[in-house]
């Protein structure tokens, strides 16, 4: 049958056409063959994340996973003629265990004509980073039933890693002395040097786990996830347990190498984004055991127009291997994300699909939700950024993905104790997910009785972000050899993720399987192990942002965990 659209997006705004890409660039083209049983598997996922009902914490394996998303047999057929059709052997495929993924490597000529299209080479105008991309591409007619999508094709994603507002001590290498207690607004009584300086001994003391010792340290694990060349710092490590968990002194985590990733331990290589993710995580659930997931597929390139980097959206590389394992860590956390509206909503939706099907395996996964507020953190209407790339540029708040995924638990960010939202924290509502049942009630409570009617009408929409929030500011930790303060919701979401793990251990201890997916828990039983956070505001795209309220609000979500209440909910 003849070509026709698959899907077309417009030239989004910083990425400049630089010219025709080189035909015998290698572009490795991912085929995604629609998941044909996909809602049966979110009808698992619900009903064994739901704390009220009989399957609850009833996991499902590997295998059963895979055959609730392999493709139709009449998919695979088809997608197998039509690569034979374009010359592509089976030889050729790399397939994903479930069959639902192929991935073929083409020189861009011949990506080409499978697609109908031009490929070009785009630069990033503010780095300067290089991609080889289109605005549109096209399949016969007949197979737009059997193929999902391709990437990269129109995905210009800009992967970040999530503020780390690192600032040196310099000569001031020993943390600062305790002065006497602090009441929170939880009762918890808290040093006050926490007040300036967030250690492990702080989180502890303000979260209610000073006693806790991890006793299900052979069943359970906590893992990090490291992309752009973030590289964790074992000796860095070792300083910040002699800092702060001096019994972890000698102590180290795994490494696991995926898509070329590295991890360089050159301390001048050491990346404040990584080590501020292990030394939380890891500080925290010491003794345990943690994993370092380092992934390659967009680092730092300097191209030219004969050589430019087709720079892979990293979170497919990692769910491919991870989906693969037998055997996964119970938590997991990632400080990274794009402006949602850069991901085309077709990729944006399998990915998050990717994410679930780890859920129901029974891993608990957190996202940073952002340090941008409710986009770009400027509350100046001269000046803000917050403009749609859908060829309209019209002003619309800019949710950040994968945290507005609803299989994923979004951490934001307070400050201070007693606790305010920071004023940074990543929130508002997604353009391209519904809101999922498990927040309907919280949600729809606080736009019909906090949020002033008609408030920035037409700038959001209705699934929300965050769902949780922890300290996310002036946090000490080692980088390159050096005491450091360093923050954002890139400190959030390994340091709440650490508390998920304490009770996975908790569960574990008992005999009782790990959360999993966390979001059907929290939003039901869960409420009364927050601490509500009910002052501050996150200001972005011209306007003040939303503000924390009495109850989830789109800035710190439920709030922040009471380790000591939240273990008493799940055991």
């Amino acid at each position: 049958s003849a070509p026709k659209t698959k899907e077309h997006v417009h030239a989004p705004r910083d990425w400049i056409n630089v010219g025709a890409a080189p035909t015998n660039h290698v572009v490795p083209l991912r085929i995604a063959l629609p998941q044909s049983n996909f809602q049966e598997l979110e009808r698992h996922l619900y009903e064994i994340s739901d704390p009220d009902h009989a399957r609850y914490g009833d996991h499902l394996s590997k295998e059963e996973v895979e055959e609730l998303v392999a493709p139709h047999p009449d998919s695979v057929h088809a997608v197998n003629e039509w690569l034979a059709g374009h010359g592509i052997s089976e030889g050729d495929c790399v397939r994903s265990p479930a069959k639902d993924w192929i991935t073929v490597h083409v020189p861009v000529a011949k990506a080409e004509a499978m697609l109908d299209t031009k490929f070009h080479v785009w630069k990033h105008a503010i780095d300067e980073d290089s991609i080889v991309r289109t605005t549109s591409y096209s399949l016969p007619e007949h197979m737009h039933a059997h193929i999902e999508l391709i990437q990269p094709t129109t995905l210009f994603n800009h992967i970040t890693g999530h503020r780390s507002t690192l600032r040196f001590y310099g000569a001031q290498e020993e943390a600062p002395a305790a002065t006497g207690a602090t009441i929170t607004a939880n009762g918890q009584e808290v040093d006050a040097s926490c007040n300036t300086t967030i250690t492990i001994s702080c989180l502890k003391q303000l979260y209610n786990a000073v006693d806790y010792v991890p006793a299900a340290t052979k069943e359970n694990s906590i893992a990090l996830t490291g992309y752009l060349g973030n590289f964790a710092n074992f000796a860095d490590l070792q300083q910040f347990y002699a800092d702060q968990v001096p019994a972890a002194v000698n102590s180290t985590f795994n490494v696991t190498f995926i898509n070329g990733g590295l991890n360089n331990q050159t301390l001048s290589a050491a990346s404040d984004e990584a080590n501020l993710d292990v030394q939380l995580a890891l500080g925290i659930t010491f003794p345990t055991p943690g994993t370092f997931y380092t992934t390659g597929g967009s680092p730092p390139f300097i191209p030219d127009i004969d050589n430019p980097d087709d720079t892979n959206e990293p979170y497919t590389a990692w769910l491919d291997f991870v989906l693969a394992q037998e055997t996964l860590p119970q938590t997991i956390s990632t400080s990274y994300g794009d402006n949602e509206q850069t991901v085309p909503e077709s990729f944006a939706k399998r990915v998050c699909a990717g994410f679930a099907q780890l859920g129901a395996r029974g891993v608990s996964l957190m996202f940073s939700s952002g340090d941008g507020g409710v986009g770009d953190g400027d509350p100046d209407p001269d000046t803000q950024t917050c403009l749609t790339n859908d060829g309209r540029n019209v002003t619309n708040f800019i949710p950040t993905f994968p945290a507005s995924c609803p299989f994923v638990t979004a951490v934001g960010g307070t400050i201070y104790i007693p606790e305010v939202a920071v004023d940074f924290s990543g929130g508002g509502f997604s353009n391209y997910f519904t809101r999922p049942l498990y927040q309907e009630s919280a949600v729809t409570e606080y736009l019909t009785k906090q949020l002033p009617k008609g408030t920035y009408d037409g700038l959001f929409n209705p699934c929300a972000i965050p769902d949780v929030s922890g300290q996310a500011d002036n946090f000490r930790i080692f980088v390159q050899g050096r005491a450091v303060l360093g923050g954002g919701t890139s400190a959030s979401s390994p340091s709440f993720a650490g508390f998920v793990s304490l009770l996975n251990d908790a569960r574990l201890s008992h005999g009782l399987p790990p959360l999993g997916f966390l979001n059907p828990l929290l939003y039901s039983r869960g409420v009364s192990g927050f601490n509500d956070i009910t002052s501050g505001n996150a200001p972005g795209c011209g306007t003040p942002g939303f503000n924390a309220t009495v109850g989830w609000d789109p800035i710190t979500g439920l709030g922040t965990p009471d380790f000591g209440k939240l273990k008493d909910i799940v055991l």
